[in-house]
């Protein structure tokens, strides 16, 4: 189903060449006619990997390839494919990721296990590893390093916008390049979700640090995101460092020396997270929603995402409506420490509430005005501690049910 931009879709930047990296995309015929489907990226020999993947207990066959090759460190391809998540298809499942691995490495030259797989879209059907397989010589040998845009195209699904970033950071004085390419739409929440994601440095970096960034990234970004509070069985990120650029060596236990990296790493795969949930199936909002004055942190995150997962809370956004009582009925529904006496609610930078009760004077004005924008700020101050999270998600609108209504047709 075709489906209008988003609203709140950003420009797709340009993306330079990474030493190390070729890659493309073509047209395999999986599912989807008239558009790329089947993307893959050859990677330098000294290629070191990092992987964080779905916590749903059904994990597609792509999943189970990827933690198993992930023990190795090292990384030589990447084959991904669009409209086929590779889901519940059993023994054939299985059969196709072989399958896929092998037909790659041969062109590459390296081992099955380097080569690295994701899956995303329709679940419960057979992948037609045949057409993959066939389509992956001519794609092989059209591979560029200039194609990052061909890319971030070829993995999408329902999304309607391609999503990339690209950031450049020192490592003891020598600049080194990260670029990133996502995907993700719908079945959008914490622990992951339909979404996919595979970032490239040329820096030569451990694949232990590498793991180590990779996860407090992820915590601090697309694990901070929702759409519809739906996990999926195809979540990866996956982040590959080449070694091509040359500067000082970075040791298994020198992570100091990785500190501007760390960050430029974080506020990448940010950037990327914000992307996807910019393209919320349907959205017209981004809404960012800040806890303070929590228990702990942990709690803090709970509450956010507790908000941000509210149908109520969702619609009301969508409909405009400074609806702050529905804020409060989703604080107290978390399931963590509150107290109705001590909450305090603001929107757009306006207190609405305070001490659990209405601002003497309130107006609504500047709210409403607020709400009418693209962008919908939430502030909730718990009042019983110092924990304190922020977590994004988008409005719910009935082009959720359109484009989810009629997703296999």
């Amino acid at each position: 189903m075709a489906t209008a931009v988003s609203p709140l879709a950003v420009p797709l930047p340009v993306l330079p060449p990474l030493a190390g990296v070729r890659l493309g995309a073509t047209a395999a015929g999986i599912r989807y006619k008239g558009r790329t489907d089947l993307v893959m990226m050859e990677l330098a020999a000294s290629t070191t990997v990092a992987g964080v993947f779905t916590s749903s207990k059904c994990p597609g066959a792509p999943i189970d390839w990827c933690r198993d090759a992930l023990a190795g460190g090292k990384a030589r391809a990447v084959v991904i494919n669009a409209g086929n998540a590779n889901v519940f298809t059993g023994k054939a499942g299985v059969e196709t990721t072989k399958a896929s691995a092998a037909a790659a490495a041969k062109l590459v030259g390296c081992k099955p296990k380097q080569v690295f797989l994701a899956s995303t879209g329709v679940i419960g059907e057979v992948l037609p590893h045949d057409r993959l397989t066939a389509a992956l010589p001519a794609l092989h040998a059209a591979l560029d390093p200039d194609a990052w845009e061909a890319a971030a195209r070829g993995i999408m699904t329902t999304d309607t916008f391609p999503k990339a970033a690209t950031r450049t950071v020192d490592i003891g004085g020598t600049q080194v390049r990260i670029n990133g390419i996502a995907k993700g739409s719908g079945m959008i929440a914490p622990d992951m979700a339909t979404m996919l994601c595979f970032v490239f440095t040329d820096a030569k970096i451990p694949s232990g640090l590498l793991q180590d960034m990779l996860k407090k990234g992820v915590d601090r970004s697309f694990n901070c995101t929702t759409v519809d509070s739906d996990t999926s069985t195809s979540d990866t990120v996956l982040l590959f460092a080449t070694g091509e650029t040359k500067h000082p060596r970075v040791k298994d236990d020198d992570a100091a020396m990785l500190k501007a990296f760390s960050a430029a790493l974080a506020d990448l795969l940010l950037d990327l997270a914000l992307q996807v949930a910019r393209d919320g199936e349907g959205a017209q909002k981004l809404i960012k929603i800040a806890v303070t004055g929590a228990a702990s942190t942990k709690s803090a995150k709970r509450i956010a995402m507790t908000v941000a997962n509210s149908p109520l809370v969702k619609t009301a956004i969508a409909g405009e409506d400074a609806n702050w009582g529905r804020i409060v009925m989703a604080v107290g529904k978390a399931g963590e420490p509150a107290d109705r006496d001590k909450l305090s609610i603001g929107v757009g930078g306006v207190w609405m509430a305070r001490d659990g009760a209405v601002i003497d004077g309130y107006d609504e004005t500047p709210v409403v005005a607020h709400m009418k924008g693209k962008e919908v700020d939430i502030a909730i101050d718990i009042g019983l501690g110092k924990g304190k999270a922020t977590v994004w998600t988008c409005d719910l609108t009935h082009g959720y049910i359109d484009i989810n209504g009629s997703y296999r047709s």
